[in-house]
C-alpha cells in the first residue's frame, strides 16, 4: 500500500500550494495530514469545526473537503498576510469563517462554545491554552495535533515542549488518544463521554 498514491486532493490545493510557496510560508500542513483531516471531518456530519492556525489554508481546504454541507468551520490565525491566502482561495465557501486574532485570546472568547472537531496547528490550543481548547470539545469530539515528529522549522528547545505535550495528552483521563508515527507525527484524541 502506497499512502501517497491517489490522495485526490481538493482542486484548490494546487493554487494554495503555489501561493504558499510564493509567500515563503514554511509551516503549512502536508498532504498526508490533510487527507487524514478530510477523513476525520467526514465522521462529523452537521458538525461544528475549529481550526487553530489557518496558515495559508492548506489544512482548511482538506477539512472543508470532508465536511458536510450543514457543517461549519471557524479558522483562526494571528497572521493577516498568510491568512489572506486562505481567504482568497476559500472565503467563498459559506461554511467557513476566518478570524484574525491572537489564538489564546480567541480561545478564551469561545468559553461556553462546543465543537465536534478541533485541529490545533499552532501554539495556542496545543502548547498554551490546552485546557481552554479541550474544554470546547464535545463528548465524542476529536482533537487533532500534528508536527509531533522533529521538523526543520522547530526553534531551539521545541522538542522538550513536544515531549511535554505528548506526556500531558497520554495522562489525560478525558481523552482517548492514538499517536501516529506518520506524516509529520499526529495525535488524534477523542473526548470521553
Amino acid at each position: 500500500m502506497d499512502d501517497v498514491h491517489n490522495l485526490a486532493p481538493p482542486a484548490v490545493i494546487a493554487a494554495i500550494t503555489q501561493a504558499t510557496a510564493d509567500s515563503g510560508f514554511s509551516m503549512a500542513s502536508d498532504c498526508k495530514t490533510g487527507s487524514l483531516l478530510r477523513t476525520l471531518a467526514a465522521t462529523k456530519p452537521g458538525g461544528s469545526f475549529l481550526e487553530l492556525g489557518t496558515g495559508t489554508g492548506l489544512s482548511t481546504a482538506w477539512i472543508l473537503a470532508g465536511m458536510s454541507e450543514k457543517s461549519t468551520l471557524v479558522s483562526a490565525d494571528n497572521d493577516e498576510i498568510v491568512q489572506s491566502v486562505a481567504r482568497k482561495h476559500l472565503g467563498q465557501d459559506r461554511r467557513v469563517s476566518f478570524q484574525l486574532a491572537d489564538g489564546g485570546v480567541f480561545l478564551e472568547s469561545l468559553a461556553g462554545s462546543k465543537f465536534d472537531f478541533i485541529f490545533a496547528d499552532t501554539w495556542p490550543g496545543k502548547y498554551t491554552h490546552l485546557e481552554a481548547a479541550l474544554s470546547l470539545l464535545k463528548p465524542g469530539g476529536l482533537y487533532i495535533v500534528d508536527d509531533m515528529l522533529p521538523q526543520p522549522n522547530w526553534p531551539p528547545g521545541h522538542e522538550e515542549k513536544v515531549h511535554a505535550l505528548i506526556a500531558d495528552l497520554e495522562a489525560r483521563p478525558d481523552l482517548m488518544i492514538t499517536k501516529l508515527n506518520w506524516a509529520t507525527g499526529l495525535i488524534v484524541g477523542a473526548k470521553n463521554a
